[in-house]
């Protein structure tokens, strides 16, 4: 298995984002699908997409497929598919199966276990709820479709942030917008809603160079494919660069920047970001050059009583109307009037973006001009 399919998962609605980001960082001819973005690789590139690409969710690898009518044809073909090419007998795999309409195959508990047993059997590979390995078949119109997950936990875990906000957003989706925002690390971020610093954090990693897998583990590590050798060179530490901007957080909540800075701390990030308890009414821009304000406020089902939230989103835009000239602004909210009640020269909305089970978009403005 030289090359193969790789899917890179997105959030919905982040597709283009992600496959702007996956070209940029040099990958082969990646072509935007529902849910993610497909390229062609071989096992190196599975193992620099997990470290490098900041918008992910995982990295899942194509490693075969085979028709399959019944249950009888998928136990004789899932014994004689070559697992031990990609699996290990030593280690434990876990096996996902989904199914549609269009196929025969319609039980995906019966073809899970079909092809778990042809894995215990053929391979001598335990079967374990929780092993750092998963098997993931799609059958799709008698399409029997084989990926191996190589990220494992998902890749917005990116290993230091430890305390969280009561709606975290992932690392993967705050980069893919701040992306959306023009954002390329060579300006000042300013979230004036920071709760655990993601976005802050976030964009002060972008802007020193810093990997988004430098400080984790992966599920590729425990395949037959894995060469230790190549990903030692491939992972070693980068020296990084020396950013030209800082970026600042703050919020009404001392415990949210209090978490905000513990969380940079443990990125390597905290001499390049600032945290603050300051009220929306209160935020003013930074010294220095102008730059982007992004901000992800309350809305849908984090607050009981949307009211407030039209003052807390006008306060908002006065703040920012009023002394914020030069700056860009990006807005994630679920509602349209929310976006609208700050009173900002909004650009068309983005498209709907699947997040904690509710459908956000990104609002954006140009630069603010100058108040008169």
């Amino acid at each position: 298995m030289d090359r193969f399919e790789i899917f890179l998962m997105s959030p919905p609605g982040l597709e283009s984002a992600l496959a702007a980001e996956v070209a940029e960082a040099g990958f082969d001819a990646p072509m935007t699908v529902p849910g993610g973005v497909t390229m062609e690789g071989g096992w190196p590139e599975i193992w620099r997409a997990n470290l490098v690409l900041r918008g992910a969710g995982r990295v899942l690898a194509r490693i075969g497929s085979f028709r399959a009518f019944h249950l009888a044809q998928l136990d004789k073909r899932a014994r004689k598919f070559p697992w031990g090419e990609v699996l290990r007998a030593d280690v434990p795999v876990r096996v996902e199966v989904a199914t549609n309409r269009k196929s025969k195959i319609y039980h995906a508990g019966a073809a899970q276990q079909r092809i778990e047993t042809a894995i215990a059997e053929e391979l001598g590979a335990p079967i374990a709820a929780d092993a750092p390995v998963t098997v993931k078949a799609r059958i799709d119109d008698n399409l029997v479709v084989l990926s191996v997950d190589t990220s494992g936990e998902g890749l917005h875990k990116r290993g230091h942030k430890q305390a969280v906000g009561k709606a975290p957003m992932r690392e993967t989706m705050a980069a893919l917008l701040l992306r959306e925002c023009g954002f390329t690390g060579t300006e000042p971020v300013l979230d004036p809603m920071c709760g655990s610093g993601t976005f802050v954090i976030e964009a002060a990693e972008i802007a020193a160079g810093l990997h988004p897998g430098r400080a984790r583990s992966f599920a590729f590590e425990h395949l037959a494919t894995f060469d230790a050798n190549t990903w030692a060179v491939m992972s070693a530490p980068v020296s990084g660069i020396a950013p030209v901007s800082r970026f600042h957080g703050s919020d009404r909540d001392a415990g949210a920047f209090t978490a905000a800075r513990a969380n940079a701390e443990r990125a390597g990030v905290a001499d390049l970001v600032s945290f603050e308890k300051r009220a929306v009414s209160e935020i003013a821009p930074p010294d220095g050059p102008p730059g982007l304000v992004i901000v992800n406020p309350p809305y849908g089902r984090r607050v009981g009583d949307r009211k407030p939230l039209y003052g807390l989103h006008g306060a908002l835009g006065a703040a920012l109307m009023d002394r914020f000239a030069g700056w860009r602004v990006g807005i994630v909210t679920t509602e349209a009037s929310l976006a609208q009640a700050t009173g900002l020269p909004l650009l068309p909305a983005g498209p709907p973006i699947a997040h904690g089970g509710l459908r956000v978009r990104l609002w954006r403005t140009e630069v603010l001009a100058q108040k008169t």
